[in-house]
């Protein structure tokens, strides 16, 4: 809600009417707010002299991005017809939900691409209206774990045959996050150097000997 109006009072001839006249002003729907109301209407003589408007308080609560993003993945599984529970892991700088459920392998699709497409949308939907953004990573019954571990040994494999042969190999192209992990893999080997080329979404790591 960073720039957002977040507290206003508003007045209407009914408390209902004033309430909607502060979700207009806010931008907000009726489940994002609590309100208080400062003065009942009322009748004056003959039904208009001495008359009381409505006042209302209206406050709009904080977004919490975790619950935000469960609600947007809960409402995407309903519409894929898909039953998939969510396990949340808090970390120091991010946040982890990890996906489980029978056949959700169209969830990760080609070396994760559906998965990181899903949790590219989930932190937009999370943060929109987050007063501090939260980094959510999505998994799939841990497969950002195993893919992981598959990239590291893939990585000293093709080391080893870098060394062996002296020619440098380029790896097909990755997402910046598995990218990362080739470079950790290596990080350490003195006789080793990585780096990428390329243009996203093509980008590729390089696995060279150092000169």
């Amino acid at each position: 809600m960073t720039g957002k109006l977040t507290v206003t009072e508003k007045t209407g001839k009914t408390i209902e009417e004033a309430i909607e006249l502060a979700l207009a002003e806010l931008e907000v729907n009726r489940e994002r707010i609590d309100y208080e109301v400062l003065e009942v209407p009322s009748k004056g003589l003959f039904g208009f002299i001495g008359s009381k408007l409505a006042r209302v308080k209206v406050t709009v609560r904080p977004v919490d991005p975790v619950e935000e993003a469960k609600q947007f993945l809960a409402k995407t599984f309903q519409a894929m017809k898909l039953d998939v529970s969510m396990e949340k892991m808090t970390h120091a700088d991010h946040v982890v939900i990890n996906l489980r459920g029978d056949d959700l392998g169209v969830l990760i699709g080609k070396h994760g691409q559906t998965l990181d497409a899903l949790q590219y949308l989930t932190n937009l939907a999370a943060n929109k209206d987050a007063e501090e953004r939260s980094r959510i990573i999505l998994d799939v019954e841990d497969y950002r774990k195993r893919r992981a571990e598959t990239l590291s040994r893939l990585a000293m494999r093709l080391a080893d045959k870098v060394k062996r042969r002296g020619e440098r190999v380029v790896l097909e192209p990755m997402s910046p996050q598995e990218r990362k992990i080739i470079h950790m893999a290596l990080q350490n080997d003195h006789r080793i150097v990585t780096y990428s080329e390329g243009d996203e979404p093509y980008r590729k790591v390089v696995i060279a000997l150092k000169k």
